[in-house]
């Protein structure tokens, strides 16, 4: 984990892509794109399964590490309304966990899919969500009065060798008053997103996340 400094507080980025919040013990997730899968195979399109329960199995692993007492999605929770056939297995894994406040903030996806059901006991806001100094949101954006934390975009990062081969990394990125979470989901690609003046780019890799040198 990479420890940073945003709003005032000491956060830390995951090598899970996930954002931990320790004085407060919230997690923050963005774009898990449950059902993805399961909905392009609803389409005919021949893709494996398994993701669900693999993006269910690396939250529990995260809760078993960090033991949160919320957890706030930053959107796009469910993929389309097609998703919603892996909802009893969401429910399975969400009863597990019923100590633990969960928010999520409306994303574009959500907003096609439908809500999750009140059985899984998830509380659903519009964005901005207040919380602490951050302003919980799906779309990157800016805000009067506070630190926007974001998802929607996927973002990545093109890293190049000597060789001139390159590779594409999830990412978190800053800005002076906003950062965008990389996608935590299987099976969601990603925006590899331009520098810019005081951007900040902390790549993902393995068990790893590391600070690139910011450009000139």
């Amino acid at each position: 984990m990479l420890p940073v400094h945003w709003a005032g507080e000491l956060l830390q980025l995951l090598p899970e892509r996930a954002l931990w919040w320790p004085g407060a013990r919230v997690l923050f997730v963005a774009d898990l794109h449950l059902g993805k899968a399961a909905t392009y195979r609803a389409l005919g399109q021949p893709v494996p399964g398994g993701t669900t329960l693999e993006n269910l199995s690396r939250l529990d692993a995260l809760i078993a590490r960090h033991v949160p007492q919320r957890l706030v999605f930053l959107g796009d929770f469910l993929h389309a309304a097609q998703a919603r056939t892996v909802l009893a297995t969401v429910e399975d894994w969400r009863a597990r966990h019923a100590g633990i406040a969960m928010t999520l903030v409306r994303g574009n996806h959500d907003s096609r899919a439908g809500d999750p059901p009140e059985t899984l006991d998830i509380n659903v806001v519009d964005e901005p969500f207040l919380l602490g100094p951050f302003a919980c949101c799906h779309h990157p954006q800016s805000h009067a009065t506070h630190f926007v934390l974001a998802g929607h975009l996927h973002p990545a990062c093109k890293l190049y060798g000597r060789g001139h081969d390159s590779m594409r990394l999830p990412c978190f990125v800053s800005d002076a008053r906003q950062a965008v979470l990389p996608a935590f989901g299987e099976f969601t690609g990603g925006l590899v997103m331009a520098s810019a003046p005081g951007r900040r780019f902390y790549a993902v890799g393995g068990s790893t996340v590391w600070a690139l040198p910011v450009a000139d």
